[in-house]
């Protein structure tokens, strides 16, 4: 085995000041000419390999030029050789062209010029959902309020009032539309009104009799008077008493004959 020669001794430079410019340096600040190359009588860098380094160059040398040599066989070839012969068609029956293998390309004619000014470009916005709308009917009550109308009657003592007839409250039926959209109600149409009862008006009457005067001596109603006598006596007058009364307190009238406490009874 071939022994290798030492490596060659860094360059070291000269330790002195840098020349400042325009000033040529001393001789020695270059290194000496012909350092760093090879030696005459050293061997190169082939001879310093080892025997299987060379057979690896070699065999990576070798393959590198067949596949040089391979592909640029290839390309010469596809490149020199004949396209293949067409087949030739029948010719085309009389009257009927035979369309071309290379049809005219075609001249689009330009689009017609629009009055209109160039529509702008408008975003897109996503369709947002249909509301779901929905119709339904809703009836209500209310109240009819009745009347009083009122009566005179003769038969009642003046200022006295008593209802001949009680009123009653009417009731009305209300027919609405509603319409809800998404749950909510958005709108209320009256579509009918109809009253279901009648309302009932209430008499009362008010009587219009005089009220007459009793003399509180009397249990029954002995009319004050300056007089007064028996019913069918023979009194003059000018107030009389029909029935029997008893005497609760003065018989200021003398009405009780037979002192029994009984004014005006038969004999």
């Amino acid at each position: 085995m071939t022994q290798q020669p030492p490596p060659f001794p860094p360059y070291q430079p000269p330790s002195g000041p840098v020349p400042p410019p325009g000033h040529l340096p001393p001789p020695d600040y270059f290194p000496a000419p012909g350092y760093g190359l090879p030696v005459e009588g050293q061997p190169g860098w082939f001879s310093r390999l080892t025997a299987g380094q060379r057979t690896a160059l070699l065999i990576g040398a070798g393959a590198l030029t067949f596949v040089l040599l391979c592909c640029g066989g290839l390309t010469v070839i596809g490149a020199t050789a004949e396209p293949p012969p067409q087949k030739s068609r029948p010719a085309a029956a009389a009257g009927v062209e035979e369309p071309s293998a290379y049809p005219e390309p075609s001249v689009a004619s330009p689009p017609a010029a629009s009055p209109s000014s160039a529509p702008s470009a408008t975003p897109s916005i996503s369709p947002s959902p249909s509301p779901v709308v929905e119709t339904r009917t809703e009836t209500a009550t209310e109240k009819i309020p009745h009347g009083t109308r009122t009566v005179k009657d003769s038969s009642l003592a003046e200022g006295k009032r008593a209802v001949r007839t009680r009123g009653v409250d009417g009731v009305r039926t209300l027919t609405y539309q509603v319409t809800v959209t998404d749950g909510a109600q958005t709108g209320r149409k009256l579509v009918r009104s109809a009253v279901t009862r009648k309302p009932v008006t209430e008499v009362v009457a008010i009587g219009t009799k005089p009220a007459r005067r009793c003399d509180p001596n009397y249990s029954g109603c002995v009319p004050i008077a300056s007089d007064v006598d028996c019913g069918g006596g023979s009194g003059n007058g000018p107030a009389y008493l029909y029935g029997v009364v008893e005497v609760i307190g003065d018989d200021i009238y003398d009405l009780d004959r037979d002192n029994d406490g009984l004014a005006c009874e038969k004999d």
